[in-house]
């Protein structure tokens, strides 16, 4: 035991005589890993105050911080800590936070027998401290000359705008968020889902002094949309210390302490690491890595220098060599946390999550509880999409670092991913009281407010953004997302544009031409498609952008071509090849579509084939009038519910659908009833014949016209007389193909398409998918139809007893309790463990046309993610050729059934008790419409818009809202009888009819809009 102990003392003494020699010779990492071993031994507050004072050589602050933290939370008295740590916050910048260490410090040395030496440094140092105050006070007094406003203007931007060596993916909205944006898209542009775009912080604060090894100077943050952002080495200097928010005060203070050190030969290795440390500072990354590659020569092994290089990598997007550089200090010193802490961040930028999430656990298991490392492997665990692991990560960072901002920015997008909203609000909120001038967090509230569709919060915030540097271009960009999903496109153009003049990115270029192209603005969507298909890429990602770009060219191509036809030849459908269509909604690589579609001709021959006439787009008196209507009327279709913005050209739209859907089945019907009350006289034939020819000719095109075509499924406009009962009438396609061209032409990078026109993806299944939840992320816009969902999911497990595995077979649940346990199920999370795979089950729908006979609805899916990151629990329909067949007949039927209600006893009636037949007929119409989902987008509100549609021909309009919180289309997919969807919307539907006949003094739809240009313009002329 004895011997154990002289043992012991004898290496101790040993590592303090090689300590005072690496003093001696000022080599301060080698003394910093002796003192680490000693440390490791025994904690002693004289050896982690030794270690801050080596790390204060190295000018490596934070570090020089935390152990001095540490050193105080063993003994609150340490006065050399107090120096220490004062010294570190001056270094960096942190004025006011020194001088209140200081002070502390210096009240702690008066009140006991204090060092005299120690008691006027701390004397000294805080009247230095106040002085620089208030010099920094007179400063801010002085107005700044015009060339400084612009250079701390451009300065702000640059934080902004690098992500400071940052790099990640988006989450795919996906696709979002990012918003990106999450393009969470908004959820508008090519996704059914309100996703959200993923961003992260960029590199800010003023310390980037040692930004070698504080874990504030990220090297894999995303940018405010989830985009990846690269610096380039050609571009550094002081315009790259503003990117990674060095100030100008600290790069004076920064060459002031470079400039004692020689340059000669004689210079001693950590001197020479100093100057590598400054040289990344400056942003000169190559002068850096080749003073690292000297060192590196002379101590091949040497951790600091493989840490140094390996960050100087890392700026440079070169992340494979970092990795490697961080992989050999780890190899010389398995305890080097900071090279645990850079790998794993460069594993991040490179979207290897869970490596990264190793190397940063690893880096906790050196310095437990880190707040660096907690906020670090927080962001990780966002970005992965491990929402539930970043909440805690951070959290528990915050709970030390009351006042790290970037963490509460983190904070808010994870609880806002789960769902937590109010918590996410709150969150944000605390990164901007901590900073009021912090972008990032502006950036992300607005976009947080923008996703619940709170507009004019996140308007407001744009605002503030704008407030504090008016060069940020995606503050433009996202209130140009705003004004996008509030219908007024002319305004997103507006702030597009000045984000482009800021910076030439493919997010503003591709949503600045498809608002050219919603407009009719065709030459100047051309040539933004084309931009945005020529922009050099720096995220794999935004690789989707140019995909739709392509094809959405193709479409404003055609659009051109049709401006002067008349609009029943808009034909997306019966005009663009299959194949086109279905990479188009599926998002896929073009080149199969360049080989083998055909391609719409040159914008000039398009423009000149299409040529306006200035009649078409006058908005005359009458038309005035009919405007007004419709935009009243088009309100009715808004959603009140989180994550739908009250978009005023989707409202025209659905107004003026509903109006010519109206006008079309009223003469219908009228038609129906005289030759119901005619007899078969030779002279009624006549009439009726007359009559019948009427109809067609202001019904767009008739028997002739390419959107009536429907030949697989029904007779269209060609047939008027019904097989069954030689009726004259329109078929159910006929009803609701014009709100599905409306809807087309209103928003035409919507994949607005009949799922029985995409041919191969037809006959194997294609249909739409609505998610609930997307691994751990609660989608903002249809969770809230969730524990409905799984209630109804169980119910018909219950009934089946078994589900259908994802390769279609069926999976027995009739044994070992099974049935009892689902039952007993609160998330899908337990639902998927019991039936222990991923699953789908199939709503039904009773038929009303065949007594007993149940029609396939809609699949409940649940499938787990990669990595055990949550679940997709979602509903997915499929469109069969079959089920197409099925849902057909039933429309015709129900179609049948409601001609059959108005055009007998109760035509024309005005009492509304008398057409409560007619009334229960529509919805019934509608709730099948909802079940079969026959369009690849848009099913919802082309279901509400024919629904108005009818109910107005009957002379009944809708006069209140859509009841606050309710999905009419999820009332019909979650009801399996089509009587208990009637009784659910006629308690708030019925109440809120009136009776209405003056509608029909309107012009005829098809008359004063006749030409597709006309339309364009109607949707484009409302009074912004």
């Amino acid at each position: 035991m004895a011997t154990a102990t002289a043992t012991a003392t004898a290496t101790a003494t040993s590592e303090r005589v090689e300590l005072a020699k690496h003093c001696s010779s000022r080599n301060w990492s080698k003394a910093i890993r002796v003192l680490d071993s000693l440390l490791a031994k025994q904690s002693s507050i004289l050896d982690i105050c030794n270690r801050a004072f080596c790390y204060n050589q190295l000018e490596l602050h934070k570090h020089v911080i935390k152990d001095c933290d540490k050193a105080l939370l063993l003994e609150p008295c340490a006065i050399q800590a107090f120096i220490l740590k004062g010294r570190a916050l001056l270094a960096l910048g942190r004025k006011q936070e020194a001088v209140l260490v200081l002070e502390q410090g210096y009240k702690n040395a008066l009140q006991q027998t204090a060092d005299v030496k120690q008691l006027l440094e701390l004397e000294e140092l805080l009247k230095d401290a106040r002085r620089e105050i208030d010099a920094t006070e007179s400063r801010q007094e002085t107005p700044a000359s015009p060339s400084e406003k612009s250079d701390e203007k451009t300065d702000k931007l640059d934080n902004y705008e690098s992500g400071a060596c940052t790099n990640g993916n988006s989450h795919d909205h996906e696709p979002s968020r990012e918003l990106a944006y999450k393009e969470k898209e908004n959820g508008k542009c090519g996704s059914q889902i309100n996703g959200s775009y993923e961003s992260c912080k960029p590199c800010n604060g003023s310390d980037l002094h040692d930004n070698l090894a504080e874990s504030s100077d990220r090297l894999g943050d995303l940018s405010i949309n989830g985009n990846k952002l690269i610096i380039k080495s050609s571009k550094m200097s002081h315009k790259a210390e503003a990117r990674c928010g060095v100030s100008d005060e600290t790069r004076k203070n920064k060459k002031y302490t470079i400039a004692r050190i020689s340059g000669t030969h004689s210079i001693s290795v950590d001197f020479r690491l100093s100057r590598g440390i400054a040289q990344v500072n400056e942003g000169n990354y190559t002068k850096a890595i080749s003073i690292f590659d000297k060192v590196l020569k002379e101590e091949p092994t040497y951790p600091e220098a493989l840490i140094g290089r390996g960050t100087a990598y890392a700026f440079q997007r070169e992340l494979e060599s970092a990795i490697a550089d961080f992989t050999k200090a780890i190899q010389s010193n398995p305890a080097a946390t900071e090279a645990w802490k850079r790998r794993g961040q460069a594993r991040a930028a490179l979207g290897e999550y869970v490596e990264a999430v190793e190397d940063l656990t690893k880096a906790l298991d050196f310095e437990p509880n880190s707040p660096d490392v907690l906020h670090e492997r927080g962001i990780v665990n966002f970005k992965s999409k491990d929402f539930t692991a970043a909440v805690k990560d951070l959290s528990i960072c915050l709970k030390q670092e009351k006042d790290n901002k970037s963490a509460y920015t983190y904070l808010g997008l994870a609880f806002a991913s789960l769902g937590e909203y109010k918590k996410a609000e709150e969150a944000h909120l605390k990164s901007i009281q901590l900073d009021s001038n912090y972008l990032e967090a502006w950036l992300h509230l607005a976009q947080f407010y923008q996703e619940l569709a709170d507009h004019c919060k996140a308007l407001e915030c744009i605002e503030q953004v704008l407030q504090v540097d008016n060069r940020v271009w995606k503050a433009y960009h996202l209130r140009g997302l705003v004004f996008h999903g509030l219908g007024e496109h002319r305004k997103a153009i507006q702030e597009l544009s000045i984000g482009l003049s800021i910076e030439n990115t493919i997010e503003c270029l591709y949503l600045r031409g498809s608002c050219y192209h919603a407009v009719g603005e065709y030459r100047d969507a051309v040539k933004d498609y084309d931009a945005t298909v020529d922009v050099e890429l720096d995220a794999v990602e935004k690789f989707v952008l140019q995909c739709l770009a392509f094809y959405q060219k193709e479409l404003a191509l055609y659009t051109a071509s049709k401006v002067s036809s008349e609009f029943f030849c808009f034909d997306i459908d019966g005009d663009i090849d299959p194949m086109f269509k279905e990479y188009w909604c599926k998002r896929l690589h073009p080149k199969n579509v360049c080989e083998k579609v055909y391609r719409q001709p040159p914008l000039r021959e398009s423009l000149k084939k299409g040529k306006l006439k200035k009649q078409d787009l006058a908005i005359t008196k009458q038309k005035a009038n009919v405007l007004r209507f419709a935009d009243l009327i088009g309100k009715r279709i808004q959603y009140d519910c989180p994550g739908f913005l009250p978009n005023k050209r989707q409202h025209r739209m659905a107004g003026l659908a509903v109006i010519e859907i109206a006008q079309k089945v009223s003469k219908a019907w009228r038609i129906e009833w005289r030759n119901s009350t005619k007899g078969t006289t030779k002279n009624g034939k006549k009439n009726r014949r007359r009559e019948r020819t009427n109809i067609l000719s202001q019904n767009r095109g008739g028997a002739g016209c390419s959107s009536s075509s429907f030949s697989e499924t029904s007779t269209g406009y060609a047939s008027l007389e019904d097989r069954s009962s030689g009726r004259s009438m329109l078929s159910w396609q006929d009803v609701y193909s014009p709100a599905v061209r409306w809807r087309q032409i209103s928003e035409p990078c919507d994949p607005v398409v009949w799922v029985n026109k995409l041919s191969e993806e037809f006959n194997s299944g294609f249909g739409s998918h609505t998610p609930m939840v997307l691994g751990q992320a609660k989608v903002v816009r249809y969770f809230p139809n969730y524990e409905r969902t799984l209630t109804l999911a169980k119910s018909i497990i219950k009934d089946k007893l078994s589900v259908r595995s994802k390769k279609d077979k069926v999976i027995d649940l009739s044994k070992d309790e099974k049935i009892e346990k689902i039952m007993r199920a609160e998330t899908c999370d337990e639902l998927h463990k019991i039936v222990g795979e991923d699953f789908w089950v199939a709503t039904w729908c009773d038929s009303t046309g065949s007594e007993g006979k149940r029609l396939e609805g809609t699949r409940i899916t649940c499938i787990q993610k990669p990595g055990r990151l949550g679940y997709d629990f979602s509903i997915r329909t499929p469109c069969t050729p079959a089920r197409w067949s099925d849902f057909d007949e039933e429309m015709t039927s129900a179609w049948e059934a409601l001609c059959n209600a108005y055009c007998g006893e109760n035509y024309g009636s005005t009492e509304l008790d008398a057409l409560e037949t007619v009334k229960d007929a529509i919805l019934r119409m509608t709730y099948y419409w909802y079940n079969f989902m026959p369009l690849a987008r848009g099913t919802a509100v082309t279901g509400f818009v024919v629904l108005l549609g009818l109910l107005l021909a009957a002379n009944m309009e809708f006069t209140e809202t859509i009841p606050k919180g309710l999905q009419i289309d999820w009332e019909a997919i979650l009801n399996v009888e089509p009587d208990s969807f009637v009784d659910s919307v006629r308690s708030w539907l019925y109440p809120s009819l009136k009776i209405n006949t003056s509608w029909r003094d309107h012009p005829d739809i098809s008359s004063a809009f006749s030409t597709t240009g006309a339309v364009v313009a109607a949707l484009s002329s409302y009074n912004d």
